[in-house]
């Protein structure tokens, strides 16, 4: 019996090898194959040969992506979009998570009720457009990060991480005077770092990967962040100055389209791609709070 039962374990642990594995080569592969084309010669990717490796290895389409004057304006747009709105979304999450993990707050319940409808319930586009021009944030940076300060999933992750730090440290601050502000900064926020830190991947990544609201709100193109830069290029195939360096299927030219769009694609992605293994063990264990905790 165990004979077979150990024989059982091996065969399921090697399906599980094989499905992980094939779900890392389903996942990295479409990456990979980005990149070896983004630095393949352009000849070479119009008669469709790049497949595994890269052929005739060339970073020409780079230099044509790091000659365009508008990467680099909508990369410090994006930068500065992600930096103030992650920064208010932090905040924001952390003064409506507070007061909803006390126990003690009056009317609790309710609020968290009309809190949490609002994850299955909005007003809409259109009113929120109309929102929006009311208050003058047409075509401003505050358009893109004010309307989502606060994500409710997200704030349902801290409150559930703030109801799990022991009430008496809270106490005790009370009867050494600290009052409510003083509290959530010199007792809860050091005490949540690794919720703090999931949020602001949350939030970062949510802000770096946004490209709809920027589409609607701003009207200036100076005013872009990289993703609708991304957008224009890979689905409108607008290569702005860049009709020079580029060529045709036809032409000798070894950037061609699919070069400069799949390079534009590998510089939005790789921020992202380098900070998050660092932040990958506070992902994982903000995600497992939600899960287990209500």
């Amino acid at each position: 019996m165990n004979k077979h039962t150990s024989l059982g374990s091996k065969i399921f642990d090697n399906i599980n090898i094989l499905i992980l594995m094939l779900l890392v080569f389903v996942t990295l592969y479409p990456i990979y194959y980005i990149f070896i084309v983004s630095i393949s010669d352009g000849n070479l990717v119009t008669r469709g040969v790049v497949k595994w490796i890269p052929l005739d290895i060339t970073f020409d389409a780079y230099k044509v992506v790091f000659k365009n004057p508008h990467m680099w304006q909508a990369y410090g747009n994006t930068l500065l979009y992600t930096t103030a709105g992650t920064t208010i979304n932090v905040i924001m999450t952390a003064l409506c998570a507070y007061p909803l993990s006390r126990k003690d707050f009056y009317g609790r319940n309710v609020f968290i009720f009309m809190v949490a409808l609002t994850m299955f319930i909005s007003g809409g586009l259109i009113p929120l457009y109309l929102v929006v021009q009311k208050l003058g944030l047409i075509d401003t940076m505050w358009a893109l990060v004010l309307p989502p300060a606060i994500s409710t999933f997200n704030m349902i992750i801290m409150k559930t991480y703030f109801e799990g730090i022991p009430m008496a440290l809270q106490e005790s601050a009370y009867l050494d005077g600290a009052h409510e502000i003083q509290v959530l900064l010199k007792i809860i926020i050091p005490l949540s770092l690794p919720v703090m830190a999931t949020m602001v991947l949350f939030y970062a990544v949510h802000h770096w990967n946004s490209f709809f609201p920027a589409l609607i709100y701003l009207n200036d193109s100076d005013k872009f962040p990289v993703q609708v830069l991304l957008r224009n290029i890979v689905i409108a195939g607008e290569f702005a100055d860049q009709t020079a360096d580029i060529g045709s299927a036809s032409s000798n030219f070894r950037v061609v389209a699919t070069n400069y769009k799949f390079a534009v694609i590998i510089i939005t992605v790789l921020p992202i791609l380098v900070v998050y293994p660092y932040l990958q063990k506070y992902f994982v264990k903000g995600a497992m709070i939600g899960a287990l905790k209500g």
